[in-house]
């Protein structure tokens, strides 16, 4: 199996090794941002949760869910609506959104490995056949059996088989983060309206706002959530 593999190495002019550092590189840079996402949009979950059920005016029970959640990306919005001085809802709205944009390189980082991934691989592969096709047509002109052409063009294809699945696989991912990015930018959008409303809401109380029954998350909050007093 070694020397198989050892061939097929050379025939794609060592390409082949460099694609399976390629692939390693891009399922670490996968398996990463699946951990982080997956903390993220629960934690987003949770504060809109959260948050919904905090009283209009409360200040302080708004401190505790952002207390709670530190470290996510979306507790800056409560914790900068909460720090602005703004005095009116534009001013903060502008301080908030002002926060958002610097957390945007935190979601995308290391997106771009899979980026270029899915463009990278599959010329990889290309180059790799080109050459293994070279060598094969090499052989042609000093063998007559065409059983050592036509398998040394098959072998030569499977650099490119190689580059098109890494393709794949990568493509795939980059499409659920990129959509996982979006979801979180739009869980801080409804933050910054919920904590807007709630400090410059004129005092609209949430079972006004919502209606009798209050929406539940998708997913249920992480830990323990933050005691918000309704009245």
């Amino acid at each position: 199996m070694l020397d198989y593999l050892i061939k097929l190495s050379v025939m794609s002019g060592g390409l082949l090794p460099l694609m399976a550092l390629l692939l390693l590189i891009a399922l670490a840079v996968i398996i990463e941002r699946l951990y982080f996402f997956n903390w993220v949009i629960r934690a987003g979950l949770a504060m809109e949760y959260a948050v919904q059920k905090v009283r209009y005016g409360d200040r302080k029970s708004l401190q505790q869910v952002a207390d709670h959640y530190a470290g996510a990306p979306q507790a800056v919005v409560l914790s900068v609506a909460l720090n602005s001085r703004g005095e009116t809802a534009e001013v903060m709205d502008r301080h908030i959104e002002e926060s958002m944009l610097w957390q945007l390189p935190k979601l995308d980082r290391m997106l771009w490995i899979l980026d270029t991934t899915v463009t990278l691989a599959p010329l990889l592969g290309l180059f790799g056949t080109i050459i293994g096709m070279i060598e094969t047509f090499d052989v042609l002109g000093d063998s007559k059996d065409p059983n050592a052409v036509t398998g040394g063009i098959g072998h030569a294809l499977i650099a490119t088989g190689g580059g098109l699945l890494i393709a794949i696989i990568t493509v795939v991912f980059l499409n659920y983060f990129s959509k996982r990015v979006r979801l979180t930018m739009h869980q801080m959008e409804l933050l910054k309206t919920m904590v807007i409303n709630r400090i410059h809401g004129g005092g609209v109380t949430p079972s006004e706002a919502y209606g009798a029954q209050a929406a539940t998350p998708e997913n249920p909050p992480i830990g323990s959530q933050p005691q918000a007093t309704l009245s």
